[in-house]
Order: C-alpha cells, then sequence, then structure tokens
C-alpha cells in the first residue's frame, strides 16, 4: 500500500515538475516572439498609426504600401546579390577550413599541438571590433591588388571588394572549436583501421570523416549564414560604393537624421530575414545533434 502511494506521489511530482518546465518554456517563448510579432504587425501599419497621437496596437486594415516603398527605396536586387554571393562563398570555405582544421587538432599528432590550439581559443575571447584597424590596414596594404604597388602602397589594396568581406571570415576559432569537439567523440580505431588499409590523413579526412558530419556541418552552416548574412559592421568598414552595399547597409537607409519610417524599415526586416528563416527550416533537424555532440568530451 505504501508502495503504491509512493508510486502516485512520484508519478504526480513527475506531472507537475513537467507542468512547471513547459509553463517556464510557454513564458520564455512569448517574450522571445512578442518582439517579432510587433516587427510583422509594424510593417502593416501606416505612419499615422505608429505615431505617439494616434498609435494603434494594431492596423486597422492590411497596408502592403510599406513593403512597396521599402522596395523601392533601395537597389534590392543588388544588394540580396551581394549579401547571398559573399555569404555562399564564406559558408562554403568556412565548412572546408574550419572542418579541416578541427580534424586536424582532434586525430593528429603534430609538436605544439596544444599550445596553438589554446592560442586558438584566446582568438575566442577577441571582440571582431578590435581587430578592425589591423585588418583595414592589411586589406588597403595588398601588394598588386586596387591600384597598389609590389610594397601595398599607392591605392586601396582590396578595399571596397568582395575580397575585404570573404577573405578575413573563411575561418575562425568558434568553427574549429566545434569541429575539434565533434571529430574527438570518434573512436582512435576508426584512424587505425584507414591506415591499415592505405589511407593517408586527408584521404581519411574527406572519404570518411566528411561523411559522417552531416549535424556538424548543418550546425556550422546554420551559425555561419546568419552570422555573415546580418554582418552590418564590416561591410560599413570595408565598403564605400553602392555597388557593393549589403542587405543590412540597405536597412541602413530606412533610418534618416530627422524621421524613420518604421513601417518601411520593419517590411525591409522581413523580406531581408527570409533567407535566413530558409536557411533554418532546412537544416533544424541537424542543428540540436550538431550542438550536443560537439561538446561531448574526449
Amino acid at each position: 500500500m505504501s508502495t503504491k502511494k509512493n508510486s502516485l506521489g512520484l508519478r504526480a511530482q513527475k506531472t507537475l515538475n513537467n507542468a512547471l518546465t513547459y509553463i517556464i518554456l510557454v513564458i520564455l517563448a512569448c517574450i522571445i516572439l512578442v518582439p517579432i510579432f510587433f516587427v510583422i504587425v509594424t510593417a502593416f501599419k501606416t505612419d499615422a498609426e505608429i505615431s505617439f497621437q494616434n498609435f494603434q496596437w494594431l492596423p486597422h486594415s492590411h497596408n502592403f504600401d510599406a513593403f512597396k516603398n521599402a522596395w523601392e527605396m533601395v537597389n534590392w536586387p543588388r544588394a540580396f546579390a551581394n549579401s547571398l554571393l559573399i555569404t555562399v562563398i564564406v559558408v562554403v570555405g568556412s565548412l572546408f577550413f574550419n572542418s579541416l582544421a578541427g580534424y586536424a587538432f582532434s586525430r593528429l599528432d603534430f609538436k605544439g599541438k596544444n599550445v596553438l590550439f589554446i592560442i586558438l581559443l584566446m582568438g575566442m575571447m577577441v571582440p571582431a571590433q578590435s581587430i578592425i584597424i589591423p585588418q583595414f590596414i592589411i586589406m588597403r596594404s595588398i601588394p598588386l591588388a586596387g591600384g597598389n604597388n609590389i610594397f601595398g602602397a599607392g591605392g586601396t589594396g582590396l578595399l571596397d571588394s568582395y575580397a575585404s568581406l570573404i577573405l578575413p571570415f573563411l575561418s575562425g576559432p568558434m568553427g574549429i572549436f566545434l569541429c575539434r569537439q565533434f571529430y574527438s567523440t570518434f573512436p582512435k580505431s576508426l584512424d587505425e583501421a584507414a591506415k591499415i588499409d592505405g589511407c593517408g590523413s586527408f584521404k581519411i579526412y574527406y572519404s570518411i570523416y566528411i561523411p559522417m558530419s552531416t549535424t556538424i556541418l548543418a550546425t556550422l552552416t546554420i551559425l555561419k549564414t546568419v552570422a555573415t548574412w546580418n554582418d552590418f559592421f564590416y561591410p560599413l568598414i570595408m565598403t564605400t560604393s553602392e555597388a557593393m552595399k549589403t542587405v543590412q547597409l540597405g536597412l541602413q537607409t530606412f533610418k534618416g537624421s530627422t524621421t524613420t519610417h518604421y513601417n518601411w524599415l520593419m517590411a525591409a526586416t522581413l523580406f531581408t530575414s527570409l533567407p535566413i528563416v530558409i536557411v533554418y527550416l532546412c537544416a533544424q533537424k541537424y542543428f540540436v545533434a550538431g550542438i550536443a555532440t560537439s561538446g561531448m568530451k574526449n
């Protein structure tokens, strides 16, 4: 009898814990979704409905004028093409270099490996804004580029070009760290069996490890796509011409010195966010698995 009561008590406690967990998750989801909701409803409002004098929580009608005006304000086809080209090259390049470096740190033995990895981790602690000046000088001083002579002087180097927005991001400490943690979960016998079959280190990497890296590569794809597509700071510093404007610089157009059309800005924000949503929907089933496995210990 006492055993049955204890079982019922444990079941009730488990039900209560699950209910509290779901309540907390719903509250957190609402906190996250409320700003997104206001972005959507603001895009359908008129200027009068946004003003303090006649502010309305919800639009009275489905007004698509903001989307039309937002599209006409900026050369969006060019901005989307620039962002898409930069994002695709950066993501593909970073998947290759990050996975290759992560494989080397995890599976290969070479002198100074641990020291190099610690230095790499230190790079994760450095804010991107603190190294923008050295990067700007390096891009401007590339020899024989942008009118520069062999000593890297006299021109603009790689500034205001795709190279200045691609080269610095082809690899990074976070991606290498995640790949290294992921590859550390594989047994040593896998490498030994491949070596017995005559495979070299690079062949082991692309023939064995890459086919089994779907989860971590999907995770890196999402993280790198979001970071590159939403990057505003580097394109602002590295580019000057209208032809090199990305979608994030295009959004800056709607912020005026005196007034800002927030309905136009929110409308533009919605259609510039669609590529990120599409990428996440395509890779979401691998995302949690990739994060979980990359955090396992050796």
